[in-house]
């Protein structure tokens, strides 16, 4: 009977069919539409789902008759109706009335019980009596009339019951009588291998049941003893036990008898039985569920028994990765002994498996498989017996299949017999038919495939032969077949191979046999796996055996590294090894932990990793890439300034170990490419030191001068003597890294993302991190980028090289390359290029003279060069090609050193290193001969590689002068000025450049020589020089630290080249004299090198370069002095680099030493790195103190010259940074191509024709006109005199010479100790205390009303304010000036100017160190201002000239009485300077200090950059200048730049003026008025 749920759940899908419309209508539609409802319930063919939908359909009509809103006589008809749509309709109806009689057999409601009564009456007489009896109630059947009394009915039912299952039947039970069983027994243990067939024996049996009234179950119970007894037998046993049986529960319930029995403890079921009951449950004699209730343990016990298992697994590892007291492990110990006792009291057998192990034993694979669906995941096969009995079952599956494609050649395997069960898994004869059984069974197999080694082997060895069929094939529609089966095996490997591997214990050739398998993977499916067997894994979490060996592993792996040492790296290592065939993903990731904290273990953990497999190298790979992008980590220190020691350490192993080891690379490169994609470059480091390690490519800036003349050599030179460590058996691992970057076609997206980032990572990354970590992420990103493409240029064959790099404007335009970068990597494609055309056209013409060969090699090279020419225009805008020609540009950025100059000093030193190396194995005996032998001929073969390297260095070198030579004249345009010319090739060539690598910074420099030895037209070598010695400020303010570096070595080498001008007259005028690059006309197009005048004289040069060092020790000072950490930090290095060549002059040298002395007492607290910086610098300056000279020594000095010729133009810091003149301004315009219509209209004439220029010099600077010829011819009279007095004086004063300077040094020394108590008696009596201090006062006031006059607006003479204006304006004039006519001008000027230049000039000798720089600047700029109050007079000249033999005949009278005097004023003022040096240098800075703001904006504009003021503007400053002097002219005395009265000079003074009236006013007249002739 339906229970009462049933009737609930019929009445909730009743209510879901009749809508109560039908109930209301029911007369009308209702009836017809239910009707028509259970027609269509009838018809559907559901699988018994339509008989449910029928009683709903019924029980919702009758429920409506019960609760009295239908009529009765209404639905009887109607069901009435339904009865004849279905045979069981009457079954169907008689079930719901059952639920009803229960439901409304409990309610209240008498009504509703009258209603069902009612509606089951009047169904009578289509519903069968018999069926309702079997359903309704003995109760309801009573009111019905359909029983007479509902007692009998159930005593009747009762007694019916008890006859049919309780009352026992004769039969013989072996008690009354035994012949017939004994008989049995014979019968089924007879002989069954003749003829004898089940059949024939069944018919016997049932002889002796009849005969001897046997009971039928006692038979089959016999029967089943004697199988199980003759379990060989299963054809014939089974056959008989199917033919006899009639109802397979009966089968059942014996056996559970049988098992039943063997569920005491201590009891052990027999394997027979378990094969008997597998064989009726293979063969569906009997139920696998009907069986099973009768088998122990139950699920629930298995299922907390492996909770059990896991907990105590998890304990155990707690314990051993847990620090133990002694007290808790005495605990521990008593609780295991409890534990052991326990265990010992056998617990029964589990049944349930013994069943699995016997149904796998014979194959039947699905029962199996249901089995182990209802205990825990691998509970089963964590027991060896399953687990082997699937192995074996596994074995024959795949046995056909490996014979065909697994077996390698040469193997024999063992021969499988198959199972005789035909009815067995069937074999697999294609990789397709493991997806059938295989597969799956492996699944719940699990990491217990540990068991069978063999199994393991077969299975890697079939994925290694899929994956080789995998590849090869080429049909779309197959592949994607085969995608299948490969993600399958990628399951297997990922669920068993590997947790299997942890298991074994030290089985390093499973281990070989795997990576077999997994290198054939792409390696993102290996490190796919390998990041699932890492913990804390799901697979881990789930086997009790993988936690124990997981925490033993850890365990083992702490007690090696805790003893791991570089002595016992061997021992260590065997141990590292075996530990790591097993569980390689657990023991790195314990090791890199350790490493991360302890960078001393990298030398030690790196040489003991020899003995790992190959997997293991690779799972190494991956967990190091684990370690770097652990997020939990963060990749820079707490000072947010420098990047976390766990990633320098972890990017020095990298480096260790993929050099070292032959390791999976393209992972990690992947993986530093895509955090380059992500913006961030932390990750560079990695990069850097795989280069480094695996290529021997260095980047640092620290190299010796040595080590950078090697790098500019052959790659044989540069690995012999350019790097710090010796690079040897880099080969290998060179060309694994190339082969890497290749194949995975990651070398050019690297070198662009790079090249990329360096903006990235102060425009992207810098936002929020500190100045100098974004600077050291900049300079790693940099120095990375140049050692990558250094390793690819020289690793790369021309062909790969050329085919993954685009052009130059496709680099810069599509990709967004910098240019110095996109030049970079484009640089050995030219050369490549080139190198491949000469050969070519050397093949095609077989002419071996030189000159034939010069020739190929030019044409080659415009062959290569000439679309890259065309390529660059696109680079910039049209402008700039106006002065840069594409071809000058282009050959700028195409060039290396080692196309431009032969180290043959470095090629030499190696040569004899190896000289030597062989001398002192000749001379070893503890050398064995043979290694001897081999030693030598490895020197000798270096030794003729590097001769015949600078062999064909040096011929490379003398074809690209050649071709220079050539292509000089097309490489820069007059149309617009030579001082624009310089700008473009400064902005766009030098600077970019000289930054970019040490060996780039020489290149600069020298390419600059070359230039001007080169005689380029149009090119100016002092405008550049000058540029680049004058405005470093700026340059240097913007270096990151290690650009500083390089800026200061293209300076030094810069610095050098002009040292060596400055020291040799005779070197001066075979390098520079008669060279257009010291044209001192720089509107000159041409030059033809026969105007002596226009040329540069030796002096002046000299005194330029002095004003090159002033200007330098000004920047110096300026960067040292502003406090902020980027200017000092450059500016130290950059002085360290240039050391060697500045500072060379004295008083220079001391202020450097006097600031940089500050410094170290500032930040010795404050920033130690500066601190260290500072004390490294002082003490190397004041080891180069001996070598320094005195101001007069480094250029003469002369009196009347510089009261005429102000030389303090070119070395004072008058002028900001340019070769300047102060008199004539001789310039290629008046400020830039915009004012030439200016300059014709304030009457500048140009030269008409080449007689005129050679008659008379004529200047085209502002407004000045030509002077007449006569004039010139006296001028250069003059020049040549006094070029020889200067000459003479040079041989004759002591200490200009080299050698003896020292002495001329101790001489002053001496004087000084003999004046000391002069000077202090002199200065006792100078000192007259306060009258000093009223002047100082009222000084002090006049210098406050002036400043602040100037910040009103009004120019003031002694400030620094005026002097910044007008720096930019001296520069921009400076840059276009002649040099010559700066220092040469022959205008005279007022005698009233020239008394107020005397005054100047003797405050200006008595402080001439560059800390008083507001004196300096205003004594510069007195002439200037001064001489706005005068204009040209045609009728001076007569004038000028007496004055100029006035001049002459005082100078060679008085001769050398002057010269001791000056020297002897030179040095007291020198000892005055040293004792107010420190009061000065106070009131300079507080002045300096109260100047503000305008002098640090005004000073902004020194810029090579910046524009040119207005002559405008300067027109009216210099009207305001002028008459300011004319206000303070009148004033009897002069502060100095200190602001002290120089009152202890007084004598000294009144002789200088004397002198200066007698023989310099004329020269200074002449000037000062040559400027106002320019005004």
């Amino acid at each position: 009977m339906i229970n009462y749920t049933s009737g609930l759940s019929v009445w909730k899908m009743a209510t879901l069919i009749l809508p109560v419309e039908w109930i209301k209508n029911w007369e009308k539609s209702g009836k017809h539409e239910f009707v028509q409802l259970c027609k269509e319930l009838a018809q559907k063919k559901d699988h018994g789902c339509e008989i449910r939908d029928i009683q709903a359909a019924f029980y919702e009509i009758c429920w409506q008759v019960v609760q009295g809103n239908l009529k009765s006589d209404l639905v009887v008809s109607v069901l009435a109706d339904t009865m004849e749509l279905r045979e069981d309709m009457t079954s169907i109806l008689a079930d719901v009335f059952s639920v009803l009689d229960l439901e409304t057999g409990a309610l209240e409601d008498k009504n509703k019980r009258d209603h069902y009564t009612q509606l089951v009456g009047a169904c009578l007489f289509f519903v069968p009596e018999a069926i309702l009896k079997e359903r309704l109630d003995p109760e309801t059947l009573e009111s019905l009339g359909l029983i007479k009394q509902a007692h009998q009915f159930n005593q009747k039912i009762v007694k019916i019951k008890t006859k049919l299952f309780y009352k026992q039947q004769k039969f013989n039970l072996l008690r009354e009588e035994n012949e017939g069983y004994a008989k049995l027994i014979t019968e089924l243990g007879q002989d069954l291998s003749g003829n004898i067939t089940s059949r024939l024996v069944l018919e016997s049996i049932k002889s002796l049941i009849g005969c001897f009234n046997l009971d039928p179950n006692r038979v089959l119970d016999i029967i089943l003893e004697v199988y199980e007894s003759r379990s060989d037998q299963d054809e014939f046993f089974l056959s008989l036990i199917e033919s006899y049986m009639c109802e397979p529960l009966t089968l059942c319930h014996i056996l559970g008898f049988k098992f039943k029995f063997y569920q005491e403890p201590n009891e052990e079921t027999p394997k027979s039985l378990y094969h008997i009951a597998a064989a009726l449950l293979h063969h569906n004699l009997i139920e696998l569920e009907d069986l099973y209730v009768h088998l122990m343990p139950l699920d629930n016990v298995i299922t907390e028994e492996h909770k059990r298992d896991i907990s105590e697994a998890k304990q155990i590892a707690r314990k051993l990765v847990m620090v133990v007291l002694s007290s808790e492990k005495s605990d521990d110990k008593e609780k295991d002994k409890e534990k052991e006792e326990e265990k010992n009291e056998k617990p029964p057998d589990n049944q349930k498996l013994g069943l699995l192990e016997a149904l796998l034993r014979i194959g039947d694979w699905p029962h199996a498989q249901s089995i182990m669906d209802q205990m825990p995941s691998f509970y089963a096969t964590s027991h060896k017996t399953i687990a082997l009995a699937l192995c074996q079952l596994l074995h024959l599956t795949v046995e056909p299949l490996y014979r065909r494609a697994g077996v390698p050649k040469g193997a024999r395997g063992c021969i499988m017999r198959p199972l005789r069960n035909t009815r067995a898994p069937r074999p697999a004869e294609s990789f397709e038919d493991l997806r059938r059984d295989t597969f799956s069974m492996l699944c719940y197999l699990g990491p217990h495939l540990s068991h069978d080694p063999i199994l393991f082997a077969k299975i890697v060895r079939l994925g290694k032969a899929f994956m080789k069929e995998y590849q090869s094939e080429g049909r779309t529609d197959v592949k994607d077949k085969m995608e299948t089966l490969l993600s399958c095996f990628l399951s297997i490997a990922d669920q068993v191979l590997l947790p299997s591997l942890s298991l074994m214990e030290c089985n390093a050739c499973m281990s070989e046999e795997l990576w077999g398998l997994f290198k054939l993977f792409p390696y993102q499916h290996s490190f796919f796996l390998f990041s699932l067997s890492l913990p804390p894994p799901e697979t881990y979490s789930s086997h009790p055996l993988l936690v124990k060996v997981k925490a033993q592993t850890v365990e083992r792996a702490r007690y090696i590294m805790k003893r791991l040492t570089k002595e016992n790296v061997k021992q260590s290592g065997r141990q590292i090894g075996k530990l790591s065939h097993s569980n390689p993903t657990i023991l790195f990731d314990y090791m890199l932990s350790q490493i991360q904290w302890y960078d001393n273990l990298i030398v030690p953990v790196v040489d003991s990793l020899k003995y790992l497999t190959s997997l293991n190298y690779d799972v190494l790979a991956y967990c190091i890439i684990e370690a770097l992008a652990n997020p939990e980590k963060e990749k820079m220190k707490h000072d947010d300034t420098t990047i976390s020691s766990w990633l320098q350490s972890l990017a020095s192993l990298c480096g260790s170990v993929f050099r070292k080891y032959p390791i999976e690379l393209a992972g990690l490169l992947q993986y530093v490419t895509n955090q380059l994609k992500a913006g961030k470059s932390f990750d560079l480091l990695i990069l850097k030191e795989v280069v480094q390690k695996m290529a021997g490519i260095e980047i640092t800036d620290e190299m010796t001068s040595e080590q950078l003349e090697a790098m500019t050599g052959g790659e044989q030179l540069k690995a012999e003597g350019g790097y710090f460590g010796q690079i040897r058996n880099t080969k290998k691992s060179s060309q694994r890294l190339k082969d890497v970057l290749l194949d995975h076609e990651l070398a050019l997206p690297l070198c662009l993302l790079m090249a990329q980032q360096r903006n990235g990572v102060v425009f992207c990354e810098g936002g929020e991190k500190h100045l100098k970590l974004v600077g050291h992420l900049y300079d790693q990103c940099h120095d990375t980028l140049v050692q990558f493409g250094g390793f690819l240029a020289s690793n790369l064959s021309t062909e790969d090289y050329i085919k993954r790099v685009p052009s130059i404007d496709v680099l810069c335009n599509q990709f967004h390359t910098p240019h110095d970068a996109a030049f970079f990597l484009s640089r050995p494609m030219y050369a490549h290029q080139i190198l491949s055309k000469y050969d070519e056209l050397k093949k095609a013409e077989k002419g071996n003279r030189q000159q034939q060969k010069v020739h190929k090699y030019v044409a080659a090279c415009e062959y290569v060069m000439t679309p890259v020419h065309e390529a660059v225009v696109s680079l910039h805008p049209a402008r700039v090609w106006d002065d840069l020609r594409p071809q000058f540009y282009a050959t700028f950025w195409s060039l290396t050193m080692y196309d431009l100059a032969v180290p043959q000093a470095a090629y030499e030193r190696e040569v004899n290193k190896l000289k030597v190396q062989i001398k002192a194995i000749e001379d070893n005996p503890e050398i064995p001969l043979n290694k001897k032998k081999k030693e030598k001929e490895r020197c000798t073969a270096l030794q003729e590689k590097l001769q015949e390297e600078e062999k064909k260095q040096v011929e490379h070198v003398q074809r690209v002068l050649h071709r220079l030579k050539l292509e000089k004249d097309n490489w820069l345009l007059a149309k617009s000025t030579k001082n624009e010319t310089i700008t473009k090739f400064l902005q766009l060539c030098l600077f970019p450049r000289c930054i970019f690598s040490s060996i780039d910074a020489v290149y600069c420099a020298h390419f600059v020589e070359l230039v001007h030895q080169q005689k380029t037209p149009n090119f100016c070598t002092l405008l550049c020089y000058d540029r680049v010695f004058s405005a470093i400020i700026y340059t240097v303010a913007s270096c990151t630290e290690n650009e500083s570096h390089r800026y200061g070595r293209f300076l030094c080498c810069m610095l050098e080249t002009v040292t060596r001008w400055h020291s040799d007259r005779s070197v001066y005028e075979k390098e520079c004299v008669n060279y257009p690059g010291f044209l001192t006309i720089f509107r000159a197009t041409g030059f033809d090198g026969g105007n002596k005048a226009d040329q540069l004289d030796y002096e002046n040069f000299r005194h330029v370069v002095h004003k090159w060092h002033y200007m330098l020790t000004k920047a110096s000072v300026h960067c040292l002095e502003t406090g902020d950490y980027t200017h000092i930090r450059n500016i130290l290095i950059v002085l360290t680099k240039i050391l060697p060549c500045y500072p060379k002059v004295l008083n220079l040298g001391q202020a450097l030493e006097c600031r940089v002395h500050k410094i170290c007492l500032e930040e010795k607290d404050k920033r130690p790195d500066l601190y260290a910086l500072a004390m490294g610098y002082s003490g190397r300056l004041k080891a180069q103190k001996v070598h320094m000279v005195p101001e007069n020594e480094f250029h003469h000095k002369e009196q009347p010259v510089r009261s005429a010729t102000p030389a303090n133009q070119q070395n004072g810091p008058g002028s900001t940074g340019k070769p300047a003149t102060s008199t004539s301004k001789t310039e290629e315009g008046t400020s830039e191509d915009s004012d030439r219509g200016k300059d014709k209209s304030q009457g500048t004439t140009k030269p008409v024709n080449k007689a005129n220029s050679a008659a008379a010099k004529v200047t085209t600077s502002n407004g000045n006109s030509a002077v007449n010829s006569t004039k010139v011819i006296k001028e250069r009279d003059d020049k040549e005199k006094s070029g020889k007095e200067k000459k003479e004086k040079k041989e004759k004063t002591p200490g200009t010479t080299p050698e003896t300077k020292v002495e001329n040094r101790r001489e002053k020394q001496r004087d000084e100790r003999t004046g000391k108590e002069e000077r202090v008696a002199r200065e006792g009596k100078e000192k007259t205390p306060k009258a000093d201090r009223e002047k100082v006062k009222a000084e002090e006031k006049s210098s406050k009303d002036d400043k602040a006059k100037a910040g009103n607006g009004e120019p003031v003479e002694p400030s620094r304010e005026r002097d910044a204006i007008k720096e930019p304006k001296n520069k921009e004039k400076g840059d276009r000036s002649a040099v010559a006519g700066a220092l040469k001008s022959q205008v005279p000027r007022s005698e009233s100017a020239e008394s107020e230049r005397d005054n100047k000039r003797r405050k200006l000798d008595s402080h001439s160190s560059p800390s008083h720089s507001s004196s300096v600047k205003d004594n510069n700029n007195e002439p200037k201002e001064s001489t706005s109050k005068h204009h040209v007079n045609y009728n001076s000249v007569a004038q000028s000239r007496e004055r100029e033999t006035e001049k002459k005949d005082a100078e060679s009278t008085q001769g050398r009485s002057k010269e001791k005097k000056e020297e002897k004023d030179r040095k007291e003022r020198k000892r005055d300077h040293t004792v107010n040096d420190q009061e000065t240098s106070q009131e300079s800075k507080r002045r300096k200090d109260e100047n503000g703001t305008n002098s640090s904006k005004n000073s902004k504009s020194v810029s090579p950059s910046d524009s040119p003021l207005s002559a405008e503007k300067e027109k009216s400053k210099r009207s305001k200048s002028s008459s300011k002097e004319k206000a303070e002219s009148v004033k009897p005395e002069r502060m100095s730049s200190g602001g002290k009265k120089e009152s202890r000079h007084d004598k000294e003074k009144s002789e200088k003026k004397e002198k200066r009236d007698s023989s310099g006013g004329k020269d200074e007249k002449k000037h000062h008025k040559s400027s106002d002739k320019h005004r």
